[in-house]
């Protein structure tokens, strides 16, 4: 099937169901994922759909924009090795006895089970988080209030903005939609972006976790410049493409 062909097609698909993930078109159109995405962010660009986190929807409104169109299971399902070992280096950066956040997010909440055995107070509002930890012996849960996204196991809005602001951690650990070469940590959800930056400013330090997939990824809000993390923990060392930040600023990079 030719570009055009392809991109006819997935604006039909979009248009008839009001929204279509990345696999659902790869598994529909016998191309792969990679390609799915770049014909979307060509889509978006031409005004043909609305990129969100995962695929994207119909600009003619039959689906909310922040709306992912994945759940939390069918994104926590894909690409699993480089979510594991991203998250064990994660790990690898916590002592016991810390406070840390963890953020809303698949590659974040894979830390879970590595985490099960520490001696931590964690603080989320993440349920995906809840229930992985709940049982963890000599772990502390703080859960942040707040509006519920069933759909992406979260908690998001003034409440839990405002119940961060009285918190401090040692560190914090943020999932991303995408990071461009330019520096700028995207996300997709409108909704997110406030307590991802509200995570930021409660942490001594703070850590992004993205694989490569996620350069550049997608997004359309920025969250916050990379040089403000800590470090970035990805599964590949970045090639001099996928990030070229301004003279001056720079990110320490953990990998496996």
């Amino acid at each position: 099937m030719l570009s055009e062909e392809r991109h006819r097609a997935i604006v039909s698909a979009i248009r008839r169901s009001g929204a279509a993930t990345v696999g659902r078109l790869s598994a529909d159109l016998h191309v792969s994922e990679a390609t799915i995405r770049r014909d979307l962010d060509v889509l978006a660009e031409r005004g043909a759909l609305r990129r969100v986190r995962g695929g994207a929807t119909d600009l003619r409104g039959s689906v909310r924009p922040e709306a992912d169109p994945r759940s939390f299971a069918d994104v926590a399902a894909s690409a699993p090795a480089a979510k594991r070992a991203i998250a064990e280096r994660a790990c690898a950066v916590i002592e016991d006895g810390e406070v840390i956040a963890l953020d809303i997010g698949t590659t974040v909440a894979a830390m879970c089970p590595l985490l099960a055995e520490r001696s931590l107070t964690v603080v989320t509002a993440s349920l995906a988080v809840v229930r992985a930890l709940a049982s963890a012996p000599a772990i502390d849960i703080v859960v942040l209030g707040g509006l519920l996204r069933p759909n992406y196991d979260s908690l998001v809005g003034v409440l839990t903005e405002s119940a961060l602001r009285q918190l401090r951690v040692d560190r914090a650990f943020l999932g991303t939609a995408g990071i461009r070469p330019d520096g700028a940590v995207l996300d997709s959800t409108p909704s997110e972006v406030p307590v991802k930056r509200g995570l930021l400013d409660v942490a001594t330090c703070t850590y992004l976790l993205a694989d490569h997939e996620k350069f550049p990824g997608t997004g359309f809000l920025e969250v916050a410049r990379l040089p403000r993390f800590t470090a970035l923990v990805t599964d590949r060392s970045p090639l001099p493409d996928d990030i070229d930040l301004p003279e001056g600023e720079d990110v320490e990079v953990l990998l496996p």
